[in-house]
């Protein structure tokens, strides 16, 4: 691997600074923004270049094809197998890798016909090693941390970042703090940071006050902070944006539609789309709109607002991996909408639950975050923002085990409150109800289980 060659930018004010150079809060001094990696072949890149020197993209598309083959952990890895596009390691001895990534492209043709699609895919994120999309993005950034000698890393997480940060560090043998908020925590993301050996810290605040501790703490100390603040954790989550396009032979899909929290996955995302754009590995760019719930949707308001203003709330979601009312990268989310040509929409509790089902009765399944992404298709369509023959990818960030608790209260029938219930309609309802698949319990005899599969086959067999 060729030395690091990059520099960073303010999403702000625009000022550059070399990557060495940053604080260790990862905000610009001058204006408080957050910074972007920019290379040579970023749009207005750090270093001018013409066409004729940038990367060759065929011989790209080779390399990273050929790559699949061997048997070097950075190449068996869906992140540093396009290292070429993220520069940001000096020693790549240093690269930790779990050999993340490489994750499936679903098709997805109940959900497909339930939304008036012709064609409807889901990359699912949440196949990654410690179940979320976050490991893309702490390989990178980890990394980053090793080869810059850290021996202390740090996150405030609902879940799904802590999980990914203490299974990185503990494989580059780093020392990890996490801290979390009191209460609405899905403990299945919390028990791998515990089980991973991270020195876990619950705050009796939420996420916000939690982020607000980390910075104070991490600028008395040298522990290097992973969050999504941090811009390399966005160079790694930009490669699911490559892995799509080669698992569609290079094919753009038309929409993509990712779920919204602290904003840093759709906007790593679009960065990869524009970079691919740039380096003429595609020809055109897809759409990425965001979906938020109800209950946490600041970039929602901020889209409706005619003067675009951003207003932190006080997050309240049962989709506890986006429960986080002042997302830190707004600005950059917000930058992609508008570049891309996306859109915002927020989904309700109940909105949430169906799709996380419907989902699941494709028998892939996923978190109640990642369900967003279809509540949210449902109103795209709806609105003429998708259309019928336009070929959508969901991203679906974390995996159906994150959060078992909420899936067995939905089939229970638990999950919603009864204000909850009352709200949804009557077809939504019958759609609830024909989801909703909770356990029996039957005697110990052969004549009373038979009895009871055939009541079940009878009702079934028209379904």
């Amino acid at each position: 691997m060729k030395a690091a060659t990059h520099n960073l930018r303010c999403t702000e004010c625009g000022a550059v600074i070399t990557g060495d150079a940053v604080n260790s809060i990862f905000r610009c001094p001058d204006c408080n923004g957050l910074y972007d990696v920019i290379y040579p072949w970023s749009p207005n890149g750090s270093t001018a270049i013409s066409n004729d020197n940038l990367p060759n993209a065929s011989a790209l598309r080779w390399l990273w094809q050929e790559r699949r083959t061997s048997t070097l952990p950075v190449d068996q890895s869906g992140v540093w197998r396009f290292r070429d596009l993220l520069p940001i390691v000096e020693d790549p001895e240093n690269i930790v890798t779990l050999r993340e990534g490489n994750t499936p492209l679903y098709e997805m043709p109940r959900c497909a016909k339930a939304v008036g699609l012709d064609w409807l895919l889901a990359k699912h994120q949440g196949m990654n090693p410690t179940g979320s999309f976050k490991d893309t993005g702490m390989t990178a950034a980890l990394s980053v941390a090793a080869d810059r000698k850290f021996e202390w890393v740090a996150c405030a997480s609902t879940g799904n970042t802590s999980a990914a940060m203490a299974a990185y560090a503990a494989r580059a043998g780093l020392r990890c703090i996490v801290f979390i908020p009191e209460g609405k925590i899905a403990w299945g993301k919390l028990s791998q940071s515990m089980d991973y050996g991270a020195f876990t810290v619950q705050l009796k605040t939420d996420f916000d006050g939690c982020v607000r501790i980390l910075t104070d703490l991490v600028t008395r100390f040298p522990i290097y902070l992973l969050n999504s603040v941090n811009p390399y954790r966005l160079e790694g989550q930009k490669t699911p944006a490559f892995e799509i396009l080669e698992q569609l032979d290079w094919q753009v899909p038309d929409h993509i539609i990712v779920p919204g929290g602290n904003l840093a996955n759709s906007s790593a995302l679009g960065k990869g789309f524009i970079e691919m754009h740039r380096l003429g590995l595609i020809q055109r760019i897809p759409k990425v709109s965001i979906i938020q719930a109800e209950g946490a949707n600041p970039l929602y308001r901020w889209f409706i607002d005619e003067n675009r203003v951003m207003r932190p709330v006080k997050a309240d979601t049962r989709a506890t991996a986006i429960r986080i009312g002042n997302p830190a990268s707004w600005r950059k989310a917000a930058n992609v909408i508008d570049a891309l040509g996306g859109w915002c929409e927020q989904v309700s509790e109940q909105e949430i639950a169906l799709a996380k089902a419907q989902i699941g009765a494709e028998g892939i399944g996923c978190e109640p975050a990642s369900a967003v992404t279809f509540a949210g298709l449902k109103k795209l369509v709806a609105l003429g923002k998708v259309q019928r023959e336009e070929r959508t990818v969901l991203i679906l960030t974390g995996h159906t085990l994150k959060d078992s608790q909420y899936t067995i209260d939905y089939h229970r029938g638990e999950l919603l409150t009864e204000a909850e219930k009352a709200q949804i309609g009557e077809a939504d309802q019958a759609r609830h109800e024909a989801l909703r698949k909770p356990p029996i319990v039957l005697e110990a005899d052969s004549d009373v289980v038979l009895h009871a599969l055939e009541s079940h086959m009878k009702m079934t067999q028209h379904v």
